[in-house]
């Protein structure tokens, strides 16, 4: 019967994939934008108290409002402009039967005024494009690429829609590229959202960091902490200690 229901809300060139937490499953479409590591480590990093409300912009698949929901987050909104991909995700939500802990808006992230009320969230999230219009590879697939370049929302975007969005003393966390560091610390902390997390991702050791976590505070007075570097992967190429501590929360 539960192979059933889970063919029924599949489409034509849709798979289902086990997040290996609380049971959780999502469905993705290998012509859009399938997530990847980057949303685990962010749902991860976020600061989440038991029961609080959170906003994953720009959500995706819903990969990050799921996981948040499995780490303790009691309402949590995605936000997603792409409508397929955004019907895509309120179907994985009902799969997991959460339909009353996570909601999926389609709308854009720029307008959310009307929409979603300001200054009550207490946690906002967000794995948004990476990079700037003309900086690489441009995909053929719009979904792709909206996903990937700044076509729609920029950096400054979403900041201003987790400023509109958190309340006094709420949380905005987000994971980006290390070479945006100086721009995102700026950008937030002109927006009011003091970063006062900050941690680097290193795919091996002996490499340069290739993704950047950060956490600000809206309203708190400025201090930065910089936590240990995080390695994804062991020198047998394995997930390292820590990142497969991420899937053993059954």
């Amino acid at each position: 019967m539960k192979d059933n229901i889970e063919e029924s809300l599949l489409l034509a060139g849709e798979r289902l994939d086990d997040l290996l937490i609380d049971d959780l499953k999502i469905i993705q479409r290998e012509a859009e934008f399938c997530f990847s590591l980057d949303a685990v480590l962010l749902a991860h990093f976020a600061t989440i108290k038991k029961g609080c409300t959170a906003i994953d912009l720009g959500t995706g698949t819903g990969v990050i409002a799921l996981l948040l929901s499995a780490l303790g987050a009691k309402k949590i909104t995605g936000i997603e402009l792409n409508q397929s991909m955004a019907e895509m995700a309120m179907r994985s939500v009902r799969l997991n039967k959460l339909t009353e802990q996570v909601t999926i808006t389609h709308a854009d992230l720029r307008q959310l005024q009307g929409i979603l009320p300001s200054g009550e969230c207490e946690l906002v999230v967000s794995n948004p494009p990476y990079r700037v219009v003309g900086g690489g590879f441009l995909s053929l697939a719009q979904g792709v690429a909206m996903a990937r370049h700044e076509l729609t929302a920029n950096l400054q975007d979403v900041i201003a829609a987790a400023k509109y969005l958190v309340k006094y003393r709420g949380r905005f966390a987000m994971v980006h590229l290390p070479e945006r560091m100086v721009e995102i610390v700026s950008r937030m902390s002109a927006a009011g959202i003091e970063p006062k997390r900050l941690r680097l991702v290193h795919g091996h050791a002996d490499k340069k960091p290739n993704m950047l976590l950060v956490e600000g505070v809206r309203g708190a007075r400025p201090g930065l902490e910089v936590l240990p570097p995080l390695i994804v992967y062991a020198k047998d190429g394995s997930y390292s200690k820590e990142v497969k501590g991420y899937y053993e929360n059954k």
